[in-house]
């Protein structure tokens, strides 16, 4: 039982600690390659093995490097009230009205969206390879973040409510358990975005319209359910781990109608159409040269830059 309770409290610290868990990211960014244009479909494809290992990256870095946790959340409820027109859009604007401090401790996902959409337009521009290949990966780790309800409130794993562990609940447990089985990943072609600030802004504000329905809906449905049938161990690799068990998820996934599968979708195809947008406004160049094997030693991060301070570097 010892060894059952340590288990049970390492699986509860991964799924907290993770957007979209691996399994989310991977497959996202896995299934947009295929929403590709012909001109692109080919080099991503070639590379694909690449974009879906790489896509929890940023992940990985968050406990390493301190500059990394704010660009994967913004709790934007503390900015007033929906549609939170107090908050202005523009980093600098931001910067002058609240301060660069007061930002990053509520988190910048849609402003480090637009840093990673420019490096990775430069990168399409001068045709580098390893570049492109590295941005996109991760600038759809973040473009999926942003899709998520509890990335944009400060009660991000209902801890002030008492509803600990929702975060991985949503956003890992129900795409692991459910997406093979139920969800549909026939999503139409990739679009060009001719403003990608104003589109990542209103993925953020339905995220934070639809954060109170994944709280207080698992609020409700844990009224009706006792421990013994809320919570399971199951064997995942080869290890016994504590989760929420079949029932109570299937049950929350219900009373959700379907959001998570709505929110993964749209992760999949906003991904796909920025890197389409990026290579776009790149202007198109051809990538049928770039035949590129991404196992090769790709260049170390480079500073992320948004207000001309440096604010992070990934080494």
């Amino acid at each position: 039982m010892k060894r059952l309770t340590i288990l049970a409290i390492l699986t509860g610290m991964c799924y907290n600690a993770f957007c979209w868990g691996f399994f989310g990211h991977k497959k996202i960014n896995y299934t947009a390659v295929f929403l590709l244009p012909q001109e692109m479909l080919l080099f991503y494809k070639t590379n694909i093995a690449y974009i879906e290992e790489h896509a929890v990256d940023p992940d990985k870095r968050r406990y390493a490097i301190k500059e990394e946790g704010p660009r994967h959340f913004i709790d934007i409820d503390l900015y007033g009230e929906y549609p939170y027109n107090n908050l202005p859009r523009k980093w600098n604007d931001a910067v002058n009205k609240f301060s660069e401090d007061t930002l990053l401790s509520r988190g910048i996902v849609p402003w480090h969206v637009m840093n990673m959409y420019n490096r990775l337009k430069k990168a399409f521009k001068e045709k580098d390879a390893p570049k492109i290949l590295k941005y996109s990966a991760e600038i759809a780790h973040y473009i999926s973040d942003a899709h998520v309800p509890l990335h944009t409130s400060h009660n991000h794993n209902g801890q002030h409510t008492n509803q600990h562990g929702i975060h991985g609940f949503w956003e890992s447990r129900i795409p692991e358990l459910l997406s093979e089985k139920q969800f549909d990943f026939f999503i139409g072609k990739a679009q060009y975005i001719s403003d990608p600030s104003d589109y990542i802004w209103e993925r953020v504000l339905e995220s934070a319209a639809a954060s109170d329905s994944v709280l207080r809906f698992e609020r409700e449905l844990n009224l009706n359910f006792k421990n013994d049938r809320k919570y399971a161990f199951e064997e995942r690799n080869n290890v016994i781990a504590h989760q929420y068990s079949e029932k109570y998820t299937v049950a929350y996934n219900k009373l959700l109608n379907g959001m998570v599968e709505r929110r993964m979708r749209l992760s999949i195809f906003s991904t796909a159409s920025f890197w389409y947008s990026a290579w776009v406004d790149a202007g198109q160049p051809d990538l049928s040269q770039l035949i590129y094997n991404a196992e090769n030693n790709i260049n170390e991060e480079e500073p992320i830059n948004i207000s001309g301070k440096m604010i992070g570097r990934e080494e």
